[in-house]
């Protein structure tokens, strides 16, 4: 377990903050269109703040593919050379809701195992108190 962990690692971050990008994406891009730089500063209000940059512009390309967002080059808004920016699609508008579907059902089950744990800490039983 340690060495396969370990392969997730990515400046400190763990898997499940991989995991968390891009639904952490699509919600930056439901709120607006964006560039890729500011979605990297935005990343830090969700505790993101530490992934490479090459992994999030990866992750959009990636959410491109499928029909997530989409991206224009902007060189109207922007100083110096034209940078790409994101829109969140009708089908990354959909992916976002079946995440937040699953996300709620994972805090659920996170609930009930923490409460399961405290009680069966709290009973004081075993040889592991």
């Amino acid at each position: 377990m340690r060495g396969r962990s370990h392969r997730w690692r990515w400046k400190g971050c763990s898997r499940r903050a991989v995991r968390f990008l891009e639904p952490t994406l699509l919600l930056l891009l439901h709120h607006a269109p964006s560039h890729g730089y500011t979605l990297l500063e935005r990343l830090a209000e969700f505790g993101l703040e530490d992934l490479d940059p090459s992994m999030v512009y990866r992750t959009l390309r990636d959410m491109e593919s499928r029909g997530w967002v989409t991206s224009l080059w902007d060189d109207e808004q922007s100083q110096g050379p034209p940078r790409r920016v994101y829109y969140l699609s009708a089908e990354g508008d959909e992916a976002l809701a079946l995440w937040i579907q699953d996300l709620e059902e994972t805090a659920r089950l996170v609930s009930r195992l923490l409460e399961a744990y405290r009680h069966h800490m709290e009973e004081g039983k075993g040889e592991y108190h």
